[in-house]
């Protein structure tokens, strides 16, 4: 392990370049205004749950995918579809059920009559032919038709009749499960889960977000939202959080601390051994640069400080991290490693600090 996470932001040194052009600060600055202009269109919709947002938007320039967590009511697809709308891309709502087929989401072939009478096979494409998917209840179809939907999102196509479909770009899934009702559901495996870049949590609305939705959503319809920004600027930008550099301080700290998650290696403190199963893998240091690349580009800042890998830890490693029975029964769960793991960090370094 390194003996030593730099926490300052200014530290030289980065993976791809120490600092972005001119032209790209401009993009950076440009982002973050229509950032704003994004929120403010979605508020006239959404009440709260600014965090869901943020959280949504970081997933979709980072080119990841989300899987939200919350009880009915919540205001999810809501939340999708208004984002599809001000991005001007286009949306589609998946509702998993227990009689769910593969081809229900991919698309079939289908034998039409063609010129001259002629019979022949034409495809006919399913809802995830869409930029933005909602796949609703994901936990409650088999796994059979789970795995089509995860080879959709890993590979950005679809494979039907031995031929590969390639899907619109950009492409973005939000996936929810519903954390009540357990019975009749197939959960998803932990192999599966990994590959959301967030798992994010929709809370209830605090008091006064709940007096402002009785006041402002029950009387006359909202006015319309604008569209912002469109699918070829969004991959503009999601190139441009590509090119965001790195500190080397940045991606040493995101190892140590993915590796310190991992129970019975040289890396884990002796809590991390008592209290989890299993930490994660590579792909959630992907994950934690992809998503600091991001949350720095929406705050206005042109290069990824630490700050901004704490932003994201809770969403990227929430699901990747497993607890046993023992942390259970002291009432630890995943959150409260991370929390540790960050504190520990941040005790280490002012340590060495004061030496």
């Amino acid at each position: 392990m390194h003996k030593h996470i730099l926490l300052d932001t200014d530290a030289p040194g980065s993976g791809g370049g120490t600092t972005l052009n001119e032209d790209d600060k401009s993009a950076v600055d440009q982002l973050r205004g229509q950032y704003d202009t994004m929120k403010g269109e979605l508020a006239k919709v959404i009440i709260g749950q600014d965090h869901v947002v943020d959280e949504m938007l970081m997933c979709i320039l980072s080119r990841g995918h989300g899987l939200l967590m919350g009880v009915p009511g919540l205001a999810k697809t809501l939340m999708v579809n208004s984002l599809s709308k001000i991005m001007s891309l286009d949306f589609n709502r998946i509702q998993f059920t227990p009689d769910l087929m593969p081809s229900d989401i991919t698309g079939t072939d289908i034998l039409q009559e063609g010129e001259a009478g002629r019979r022949q096979f034409e495809f006919v494409k399913g809802p995830i032919f869409s930029n933005i998917i909602l796949a609703d209840e994901i936990n409650r179809t088999p796994p059979k038709t789970q795995s089509a939907l995860l080879e959709a999102m890993q590979e950005h196509r679809v494979t039907t009749g031995g031929e590969h479909r390639e899907l619109p770009q950009p492409f973005f899934v939000l996936a929810t499960q519903n954390p009540i009702e357990q019975e009749g559901t197939y959960p998803l495996p932990e192999a599966q889960l990994d590959r959301f870049m967030f798992l994010i949590t929709v809370d209830y609305p605090n008091v006064e977000e709940e007096r402002r939705i009785a006041r402002e959503t029950t009387g006359t319809s909202t006015s319309p939202l604008s569209e912002v920004i469109d699918g070829p600027t969004l991959q503009r930008y999601q190139s441009l959080v590509e090119r965001v550099p790195v500190p080397d301080h940045v991606y040493d700290g995101v190892v140590d601390m993915v590796r310190m998650t991992r129970p019975k290696s040289e890396d884990a403190p002796e809590w991390v051994n008592k209290w989890v199963t299993w930490g994660s893998g590579p792909r959630a240091i992907q994950y934690l640069v992809r998503g600091a690349k991001a949350h720095a580009v929406l705050k206005g800042r042109y290069i990824v400080g630490w700050e901004d890998v704490e932003a994201v830890a809770k969403p990227v490693l929430t699901h990747r991290i497993l607890t046993n029975f023992q942390a259970q029964s002291e009432g630890v769960d995943s959150l409260f490693v991370i929390e540790k793991l960050l504190e520990n960090i941040r005790d280490r370094e002012a340590e060495l600090a004061n030496q």
